[in-house]
C-alpha cells in the first residue's frame, strides 16, 4: 500500500459520518419549534411607500402647500404696497371727480345746491357736500374769479380765495373735497352741516 493512500471505509470515517447525521438530525428537529430567522430583513411594510393612494396624498399636499406660500405671499405683498396703490388711485379718483365736474358743469349754483339738499334726504352726506363744493366753484366761476379749468388743482384754489372775504369758509370746502375724494374718510351729518354752514358764509 502506498503511503499517500488511505482507506474510505475505516471505522472512524464511519463515526465521523453517524455524527454528522445525527447533528443534522437534531438541528432539524429544533428548527421544528423555533421562528424562521431569514436571513436579509423584512421589508415588506414598506410596500405603501409604492401605493397610488400616498402619491395622490402626497401631490395633494404639495399643492396645499404651494397655494398656502402663494397666497400668504401675495398677502405680504399687498399689505406692503398698499399705501403705494392708494397713491396711484388717487389720481383716478382725481380725474373721475373732474370729468364728473366737467359733465355737468353747466349747472348753476342753484342746481348744485338742488343736488345737494336731494343727495342729503338720500343720507348720502359725500355727494352732498361735495356738490356744495362744486356749487363754490361755479359761484367762482361766475364771479369771474376762478373760471373752469380740469387743470386746476385744489391748492390752486386756496391760494385764489385767499384775497376774498371768508377765505376760511372756502377753507373747509376746499380741504372736505380732499379727504372725500383722496383719503379713506367718510361723510357724516355732522361734517355735511360743516359744509353748509361754510358755503351759508361765502353767500352773504
Amino acid at each position: 500500500m502506498s503511503t499517500g493512500s488511505y482507506e474510505n471505509n475505516s471505522l472512524a470515517w464511519q463515526l465521523q459520518q453517524v455524527q454528522q447525521r445525527v447533528g443534522e438530525w437534531w438541528e432539524l428537529q429544533v428548527s421544528r419549534f423555533l421562528p424562521s430567522q431569514p436571513d436579509e430583513p423584512d421589508l415588506s411594510w414598506l410596500s405603501w411607500l409604492n401605493s397610488p393612494i400616498l402619491a395622490i396624498i402626497a401631490k395633494a399636499v404639495f399643492w396645499l402647500l404651494l397655494a398656502f406660500l402663494l397666497s400668504w405671499t401675495a398677502l405680504q405683498f399687498l399689505q406692503r404696497w398698499q399705501p403705494y396703490i392708494k397713491a396711484l388711485r388717487n389720481p383716478l379718483s382725481q380725474l373721475s371727480d373732474r370729468e364728473t365736474t366737467t359733465s355737468v358743469r353747466e349747472l348753476s349754483v342753484a342746481g348744485w345746491l338742488e343736488r345737494s339738499q336731494k343727495f342729503q334726504q338720500q343720507e348720502n352726506y359725500r355727494e352732498a357736500c361735495l356738490c356744495l363744493y362744486r356749487a363754490m366753484l361755479q359761484r367762482l366761476h361766475d364771479r369771474g374769479v376762478a373760471p373752469h379749468q380740469l387743470s386746476r388743482t385744489d391748492g390752486e384754489y386756496l391760494e385764489l380765495v385767499q384775497q376774498l372775504p371768508q377765505p376760511r369758509s372756502y377753507q373747509v370746502l376746499l380741504m372736505t373735497h380732499q379727504q372725500l375724494c383722496f383719503s379713506n374718510a367718510d361723510a357724516s351729518s355732522s361734517l355735511l352741516e360743516q359744509c353748509q354752514q361754510a358755503y351759508r358764509e361765502i353767500g352773504e
